[in-house]
């Protein structure tokens, strides 16, 4: 018998896991007691039991030059080896690791024992073009195997890779090439993206040539390009053809030991200005934490699960939970090349019953265009194949989040609503699906082994209520700097505090100690005195039967300081409905009456779309600049860019 949702607390709806996925669970409490009596050990216990270190560790944790840590500092390890060969030495060759689909819908079944193979030769593709350990490799590449067996190929050798998301300029593209030093380019073509081929090659093309004053890159030796959309490219010596590449390199290569601080990745985060930041991560503290939390929080079953991250690879979910912890874990996981209306509305749903999908996890903007499209579509698909349901990228409102409970989830499935970022490299805080009792819209608790402290602008715990988000010890997965710029990695994120890490973001703590995430500080608006938070706006807006999204900035005013002011989508069920009625009205009564008067918007804009770069961020540095009246800033990384000028009509 599924579990009823718990009332006791009037405020809110608590969903316990049910008893049934209680005692199977994966997670057990007794992982919170281990880490709270020894946390070092608890980590270390977590590296031996979780990875194979070709040399054992004596050391744990070297915090003698902080902020800068060493995890396991003198084992060694390979990545890769841990994530392909021991699997297939264990016996699970035959076991699928990726369920691929491309957009069109060719797709590819490959198992651990292929997978190592391609990973092998892709080494030594590599290595026949001059790439050595401590070497850079920039990947810019479409979600294709090609992009994981890439990335593993580089982490195999010893060198370090920057995986560029594949809708970033070529200008973009440059700037990361240069700061990394790159001394090879991995690409294709193009890839498939909304019903036609989006070339790349281009791009790197541009990247590489001399333009405005600048010479040409001369870090590169090579461009390796993989066949994926036939589309016509132009061709130069420096260009080597990945099939061709593939076909003449041997089947046979050496995993070799190397420490466990070697240099993993860089990369880039995204919204920077002026020089990119290039977030640097190793190798065992980070392959450990992201197997430890892959494997707990999504109560992770290796022999029977089929997971899927819809994340790309070009942003760290798809670094941590697409490629590194699911195939440490010896997962089997779908790879969808295609965007999540393409070709059709259903495509996500279709693949999830095409694949018996059993665990999901997307981001809280696609949970709510879903939403916005409406539940007949996922419900004319059979997902009863899912047990688990995952959310990564921003705070998730509790309507979104119990509609994905709801529609998607059977009103079964437990949800893991997981806050990290690009620099902690893996989950810190989420629930553990069969441990804790689950609160829509709530981050919940730091994982086992992690010090998360909310605290005033002083460093003062702030007990109950709202305040700043730190982490207050090191942790396996954390970045270990800023690519060539130790200075600003102390002045961003360590600056403010001196001994914590400052995350960015504001939380807040409940009456029981669980966080919820209010959006990064920048994202908190002062209005007349009072702080505001935009996610707990928006949640309100998207909480009125009339409102499919919304995005809320502070633009500045004379009298308050900063006001609010709302861009928001109806819900095409609601359109007719919504006309009849004074929306603006409507929607700031509401407001007012979820938050408070403070609160309620100055100005609310209905738009068809919201500016959203290619991976669904919202970019509300631009709606900011609308509504504040200044030159809209650069437009190039959203998805569709004449969203900005239709909105504009509407502003003025």
């Amino acid at each position: 018998m599924e579990s009823q949702v718990d009332q006791t607390q009037p405020d809110k709806q608590v969903f316990p896991p049910s008893p049934e996925f209680r005692e199977a669970a994966v997670a057990r409490p007794e992982l919170y007691e281990a880490a709270a009596e020894d946390r070092e050990g608890f980590w270390a216990d977590q590296a031996r039991n979780l990875l194979h270190w070709h040399k054992p560790f004596t050391q744990t944790l070297d915090w003698s030059d902080p902020p800068f840590a060493r995890w396991f500092d003198d084992g060694e390890l390979n990545v890769a080896y841990n994530c392909l060969d021991r699997h297939v030495e264990e016996g699970n060759g035959d076991r699928i690791a990726l369920y691929w689909e491309g957009e069109p819908g060719d797709s590819r079944a490959i198992t651990y024992a292929e997978l190592t193979a391609e990973v092998k030769k892709a080494a030594n593709v590599l290595e026949s073009l001059g790439v050595t350990a401590g070497d850079r490799v920039a990947i810019y590449l479409p979600m294709i195997p090609e992009a994981v067996v890439s990335m593993l190929a580089v982490a195999r050798i010893g060198a370090a890779h920057s995986v560029v998301f594949g809708g970033f300029s070529a200008d973009s593209l440059r700037a990361r090439i240069d700061d990394a030093g790159a001394k090879l380019v991995i690409t294709a073509d193009g890839g498939w993206r909304k019903g036609k081929v989006s070339p790349l090659k281009p791009a790197v093309d541009a990247s590489l040539e001399p333009r405005g004053g600048l010479p040409a890159q001369d870090t590169v030796t090579n461009v390796l390009v993989v066949r994926r959309g036939e589309n016509e490219v132009d061709w130069n010596d420096r260009d080597v053809w990945w099939h061709e590449a593939m076909a003449d390199a041997s089947p046979e290569h050496e995993a070799r030991a190397f420490p466990a601080e070697n240099p993993l990745f860089i990369l880039y985060t995204s919204g920077t200005t002026g020089k990119p930041k290039g977030i640097l991560h190793t190798s065992g503290g980070y392959l450990t934490q992201v197997a430890f939390t892959h494997r707990n929080v999504f109560d992770l079953r290796p022999e029977s699960d089929v997971y899927w991250c819809t994340a790309d690879v070009g942003w760290i979910t798809g670094h941590s939970y697409v490629t590194y912890g699911p195939l440490a874990n010896g997962a089997t996981q779908v790879l969808y090349e295609g965007t999540p209306d393409a070709p059709h509305a259903g495509r996500w749903w279709e693949i999830v019953e095409k694949y018996k999908v059993t665990i999901l996890y997307t981001a809280p903007t696609a949970i709510r265009s879903f939403m916005k499209l409406g539940r007949q579509i996922p419900e004319a698909f059979d997902l009863s194949s899912l047990r688990l349901l995952g959310s990564v990228g921003e705070p998730i409102n509790p309507e979104a989040w119990l509609w994905y409970r709801h529609v998607i989830g059977a009103d079964r499935t437990p949800i893991v609503d997981t806050w990290w970022q690009t620099e902690t490299g893996a989950i810190m805080i989420s629930a553990l699906p069969g441990v804790t009792d689950a609160k829509p819209g709530s981050a919940q608790v730091p994982i086992p082994g992690i010090t998360i402290d909310v605290v005033d602008d002083a460093g003062t715990p702030v007990g109950h209520g709202d305040g700043l988000l730190v982490v207050s010890e090191p942790w396996p997965s954390m970045l270990r700097g800023i690519w060539g710029d130790p200075d600003r990695y102390r002045e961003t994120y360590w600056e403010k505090f001196g001994d914590r890490y400052f995350a960015g973001d504001g939380a807040r703590l409940d009456e029981d100690g669980d966080v919820w995430l209010l959006g990064r500080v920048d994202d908190v608006m002062n209005v007349s005195g009072h702080r505001l938070s935009t996610a707990e706006i928006e949640s309100a807006l998207v909480a009125h039967h009339f409102t499919a999204e919304a995005a809320v900035v502070g633009a500045s005013d004379e009298t308050t300081g900063q006001a609010v002011v709302a861009f928001v989508i109806i819900k095409q069920s609601q359109l007719a409905t919504a006309e009849a009625t004074d929306i603006a009205a409507e929607l700031r009564s509401h407001v007012a009456k979820q938050i408070g008067p403070i609160a309620r918007p100055r100005d609310i804009y209905v738009v068809a779309e919201l500016p959203k770069t290619r991976s669904g961020k919202i970019m509300r540095r631009l709606l900011r600049d609308l509504a504040e009246g200044r030159e809209i800033g650069d437009t190039t990384t959203l998805a569709d860019t004449q969203v900005m000028r239709i909105i504009g009509d509407k502003v003025r």
